[in-house]
């Protein structure tokens, strides 16, 4: 059982959980391409890794380029070729994706992409459940080749350390890159927010829509009175009030509490959250269509609801 572990300066809530899920199938050992930092391998540890097998590349192929899809699922072929792994698990990023397909293919593996859940069944396959059609249906998709290759959504489970702490060790394995070295010719680097969880992998996320009325002073206060990434509907980013929008062609999350914030539901946007685990919509419109699907309604302004939430809970903590 293998797990990608990338960046290998920090170990993401992501990566914890695909661990969790690999030790409930068996032995599980982690692979990056660069070499962990302390603080990393003190985690892998704390979750069962005893080996982190890391890649050793061309040295011609340096900087953003070692990071490509294409030689990442060169690496993770040469992993799993190596280790003799039968599964292995990656986070559901984007890069990822593109990278576990290529290497699936390499290996002639079996591919799921955004698995909810990984088991196995009484045979010893590896079983993906997956929701589908926007959350409406959940799937099981059983791989029937010698190597599963799966990414898995966040959230999908809680990360529980292992019952005893190990040593962990890297292993460096080489690794040739046989298509023509790519070259980066250009990068835009986005500063991630060290304050709030990222948006993809966010157990707790909030979302404001065109009920804002440009001002998310309200939903960005309540995100950070629960922990939680901030993201905004479709059209809210089109009028230039948000960066990031949540739906089908922007980011789909699966979090554990989802609230959406002057957000009627239209299908594009119900499409990229309706997943999520427990849903609470804030909407001063009573017959919002996201109220169909929501486990708690709130019918009321969220200028006037988010701040009352907030200082509730805020309250409840300093009380804790």
């Amino acid at each position: 059982m293998l797990v990608l572990l990338d960046p290998a300066d920090e170990v993401r809530s992501s990566v914890l959980e695909l661990l969790t899920i690999g030790r409930a199938l068996g032995r599980v050992e982690a692979v990056t391409l660069e070499a962990p930092s302390v603080e990393a391998l003190a985690q892998l540890g704390a979750h069962g890794v005893e080996t982190v097998h890391q890649a050793e590349l061309p040295a011609e192929l340096r900087g953003d380029a070692r990071h490509l899809s294409a030689v990442v699922a060169e690496v993770l072929a040469a992993a799993v070729r190596r280790t003799d792994a039968d599964v292995l698990l990656a986070p559901s990023t984007f890069a990822a994706k593109e990278a576990v397909a290529l290497a699936g293919r390499a290996l002639g593996a079996g591919v799921i992409i955004d698995a909810a859940g990984v088991a196995e069944d009484d045979e010893g396959r590896i079983v993906g459940t997956k929701r589908v059609f926007a959350g409406a249906w959940d799937t099981s998709s059983r791989v029937t080749t010698d190597v599963a290759v799966l990414t898995v959504r966040a959230n999908a489970v809680v990360p529980q350390p292992a019952e005893a702490a190990v040593a962990t060790e890297v292993e460096g394995f080489a690794v040739e890159v046989g298509a023509a070295l790519p070259t980066v010719t250009s990068r835009t680097e986005k500063e991630r927010d060290a304050d709030r969880p990222t948006l993809e992998e966010a157990a707790i996320v909030v979302a404001g829509g065109r009920g804002t009325e440009g001002d998310f002073g309200p939903v960005q206060d309540f995100a950070d009175a629960l922990g939680a990434a901030v993201g905004a509907s479709r059209d809210a980013v089109f009028e230039g009030w948000f960066d990031r929008y949540v739906g089908q062609t922007g980011v789909t999350v699966a979090p554990r509490l989802y609230v959406g914030a002057g957000i009627s539901g239209a299908p594009h946007h119900r499409g990229g959250m309706q997943a999520s685990q427990v849903i609470v919509a804030v909407n001063n419109d009573p017959e919002a269509p996201i109220f169909e699907i929501c486990d708690f309604a709130v019918v009321g302004d969220l200028a006037d609801v988010l701040p009352q939430a907030a200082e509730v809970i805020r309250a409840h903590k300093a009380a804790r």
